[in-house]
């Protein structure tokens, strides 16, 4: 409410009319900004599809003859977003934004686990930074500071959306481990070349 007071004095000391300009700039920019999401997750999808590391991956790599752009993952992404605004409580968008702050740790983290995972594999090259023999122990202390950061993130009871964003996470964390287990060949080919299309 303290928020809002706030909020509220601010447009009153502003005016009407710069009330009304500041809307519709704010109004634009969340639409741009959703559509650049939608753009880049549906390409994130088309992308798996392709390379079979997606679910429906035989739907989702389709592209259109015409417009050369991935029609069926677009309106999945879409749909999805539908769906989770019409399922979330009436304060999503706000709950959405403070959300956010989740997934720049869960892409570190993502990134460390899968530093660990293929770092015997990784060539070294001289003259190349490295950190030697406190290699290790500087990953594993960032993946522990990440989990941290992740913990006090979620634990809050308004963190509600983050929750929902941690599910979705470990249900995709479970389809890769599905597919190392049931496909390994797809998750070790090299992305195809084909079905290329314009953004």
């Amino acid at each position: 409410m303290a928020e809002y007071g706030a909020l509220t004095d601010f447009l009153d000391r502003l005016g009407p009319a710069t009330e009304k300009i500041l809307l519709v700039a704010i109004t634009i920019a969340f639409f741009g900004a959703g559509i650049v999401m939608m753009v880049a997750c549906s390409r994130l999808v088309y992308a798996m599809s392709r390379d079979g590391r997606f679910p429906a991956h035989r739907l989702m790599r389709r592209v259109n003859p015409h417009t050369r752009t991935p029609i069926p993952a677009t309106v999945l992404v879409f749909a999805l977003g539908i769906v989770l605004m019409l399922a979330l409580p009436g304060a999503a968008l706000l709950e959405l934004v403070t959300a956010s702050t989740i997934l720049p740790a869960v892409t570190y983290g993502s990134t460390i686990v899968l530093y660990l995972a293929v770092r015997e594999r990784l060539s070294r090259r001289k003259g190349a930074f490295d950190l030697g023999r406190f290699e290790l122990p500087v990953a594993i202390a960032a993946l522990g500071w990440t989990l941290i950061a992740l913990f006090v993130l979620v634990t809050p009871r308004e963190a509600l959306v983050s929750v929902v964003i941690v599910v979705g996470l470990l249900l995709g964390g479970l389809f890769f481990l599905a597919m190392l287990r049931f496909d390994r060949r797809a998750m070790e080919t090299e992305p195809g070349e084909a079905d290329s299309f314009t953004t």
